[in-house]
């Protein structure tokens, strides 16, 4: 639900988590238990340049939350999206962040358990690409497990109608964060790639040459300094 009049009173709650734009809160709404979201103004930004892009971000997010429910990805329900306030109602995912969940599985030698994450987030990141969505900011720490299910959450960098240069970025950020988060599982992030592949059909090809040259790009920049 868009909303460009309702509020929500936050005074009397404790942000949960502090990120760069914005604070997480847990409360209830209608009897549910939700996690709220609210973007704050970025003081080092022009006045016109920060509502411009907080605007943006905002209704990207609530815009991105509502295409995943239209295309079947997994991804918190959106309640309430308060334009003018800059604050999401969404609700609370249960579970564990893919990150715990590879640790976990990598601590034990669960193979087989690394393996079905690794190619739910495949799956997952083709289903968006296909219908045009980019996440931004996609890392282990943005998808949460829980049993068989695998919801994407933090849409705040997201876009849509992505280019085949978008989305190799997209895998790159990907990469780099699973890579860095989890080293030495090149083993476990091929199966990502695998599946990503078979989830994407035809369109795989130019995505991944994208992706290959973007890596490629960024191991000179490494080297370079």
């Amino acid at each position: 639900m868009l909303d460009n009049h309702s509020s929500m009173d936050l005074s009397g709650l404790t942000p949960v988590k502090q990120g760069a734009e914005a604070r997480l809160y847990t409360t209830t709404f209608l009897g549910r238990p939700v996690m709220v979201k609210q973007r704050f103004s970025k003081k080092y930004r022009h006045p016109d340049l920060d509502v411009k892009l907080t605007n943006d971000r905002h209704k990207a997010e609530a815009r991105a939350l509502l295409k995943c429910k239209q295309i079947g990805v997994a991804a918190p329900t959106l309640y309430l999206a308060d334009m003018e306030e800059h604050i999401l109602v969404m609700d609370q995912v249960p579970g564990e962040t893919a990150r715990e969940a590879i640790d976990k599985g990598l601590e034990e030698g669960d193979t087989e358990g690394l393996v079905r994450i690794a190619r739910a987030i495949g799956s997952t990141v083709a289903s968006m690409h296909q219908s045009g969505l980019i996440h931004g900011d996609i890392t282990t720490s943005n998808l949460i497990v829980q049993g068989e299910q695998l919801t994407v959450i933090d849409f705040g960098l997201s876009s849509q109608e992505g280019s085949s240069e978008d989305k190799g970025v997209d895998l790159y950020v990907l990469e780099r964060a699973f890579l860095s988060t989890h080293p030495n599982t090149e083993h476990v992030f091929a199966e990502v790639m695998a599946a990503y592949t078979a989830g994407c059909g035809a369109s795989a090809g130019e995505v991944v040459r994208k992706f290959e040259e973007i890596r490629l790009r960024g191991r000179k920049r490494t080297m370079l300094g």
